[in-house]
């Protein structure tokens, strides 16, 4: 203990007019540096999971596609090759042709689905990037703020409040992303 009051006060206490109210700033901004931060996870959660749902939505319509393209295939063959009977191979023709019609209505459904899954994918990561933003911003706030207890200088905590006024506004705006 002597050696680190041999060295400019380090290792005494801080007790400084300005020590309780910094303090308390920084607790506060850490408290809304892990609110955003949760904030900002759970809209990259909700964007991942809504990429893997416009993924599998869109591996759906490739499916339908492919059979939709098999079934025109073997229809159009029907339509054209010699057969011996003419009666069943227009009917299983025709029987293909409706697969076909079928196939194409479901894939503008899927299609819809997939692009309504990728637009508010979209909005979730919009989101994300406020919130990340204001977590980064809120972060510095709460490093200015620290210097005030290293300095004793009330700039720094002025500075670090506005700054972080500024993160939590950024942050609020991830709110208002449609």
């Amino acid at each position: 203990m002597q050696e680190l009051e041999g060295h400019g006060g380090q290792g005494e206490e801080h007790t400084g007019p300005l020590v309780i109210p910094v303090s308390i700033t920084m607790s506060i901004l850490a408290v809304l540096v892990a609110a955003v931060t949760l904030l900002g996870h759970r809209a990259h959660t909700e964007e991942l999971l809504l990429q893997g749902q416009a993924m599998n939505q869109w591996a759906y319509y490739q499916a339908k596609n492919g059979r939709m393209n098999t079934d025109q295939a073997v229809a159009d063959l029907l339509g054209v090759v010699a057969t011996t009977d003419k009666e069943k191979a227009e009917v299983v023709r025709a029987k293909y042709h409706q697969e076909v019609e079928r196939y194409s209505e479901d894939k503008d459904e899927i299609s819809e689905k997939a692009n309504e899954l990728q637009r508010e994918r979209g909005l979730y990561q919009r989101r994300a990037d406020h919130f990340d933003a204001g977590e980064g911003i809120l972060e510095f706030a709460l490093i200015i703020c620290s210097l005030t207890l290293l300095t004793n200088k009330k700039f720094f905590w002025f500075s670090g409040m506005t700054i972080g006024i500024v993160g939590v506004v950024l942050a609020l705006t991830g709110f208002l992303v449609f």
